[in-house]
């Protein structure tokens, strides 16, 4: 992270970041990006789900740029396997000339690593439901991030019918996964699991609701056919 960039590295790295809608011209790179809000919309222009940018807010102070790139040290970096040493981050802040460009290098390289998983596991997924005949049209539509914590145990068991190299690649994917990444991809699951806990609570709730309905129906019914009896019975002859 520390080393110089090539004139090369240098035209890439402006070129992909040319390409990223942020909320302030470049100017001054050094400058413009010293209290780290670029770098979270960087991110976030990749990961939209990834940044809170509420939580970034632009500074002069050298105190809070710091506050900053502490905070996408904290909750964001980690989840690309990446981060920026404290020392680095203090000569960031101060705009110090040539410091920054490494850092967006080493950054560039680490969201592209990890689009590329993404796009491996979606490649693997979907060449998983074409093999698996047996799963039902609906399993094509289950989130990723419910299917890649079952994708190891269920390759295992699919390799030993069909016995093909293209289902290991993709346990081999999701055992090479940044741990953080993994965790998140957990949470995730256990979320979408609640959910479906409460669907289902409330699905059953709704069925008991209607079986009141039916037999509130049912007794009006039977009280209008009395009503109906009573006063057949109650005319004068």
């Amino acid at each position: 992270m520390d080393r110089g960039l090539s004139e090369e590295e240098m035209q890439d790295l402006f070129a992909w970041i040319d390409n990223i809608p942020l909320s302030r011209q470049k100017r001054n790179i050094s400058r413009d990006f010293s209290d780290g809000v670029m770098a979270a919309e960087v991110v976030k222009h990749f990961f939209p789900k990834m940044v809170d940018l509420h939580n970034y807010v632009p500074a002069n102070s050298t105190q809070k740029k710091i506050s900053n790139w502490e905070l996408l040290n904290k909750k964001v970096f980690p989840q690309l396997n990446f981060h920026v040493p404290e020392s680095t981050v203090k000569k960031i802040a101060l705009n110090t000339a040539g410091v920054i460009l490494p850092v967006l290098r080493s950054l560039q390289n680490k969201i592209n690593m990890l689009l590329m998983h993404q796009t491996d596991h979606t490649t693997d997924l979907k060449y998983y439901d074409t093999m698996n005949h047996e799963n039902a049209p609906a399993d094509t539509h289950l989130t990723k991030a419910r299917v890649l914590p079952q994708l190891a145990d269920m390759k295992t068991d699919e390799g030993k019918r069909h016995k093909m190299s293209k289902p290991q690649r993709a346990v081999n994917v999701v055992s090479d996964i940044n741990p953080a990444f993994k965790q998140m991809l957990m949470e995730k699951e256990q979320t979408i699991t609640t959910l479906q806990e409460t669907v289902e609570i409330l699905q059953m709730r709704v069925g008991r609701l209607e079986h009141l309905v039916h037999l509130k129906d049912m007794r009006i019914e039977d009280l209008n056919r009395h009503l109906e009896v009573y006063r057949s019975n109650d005319k004068p002859r």
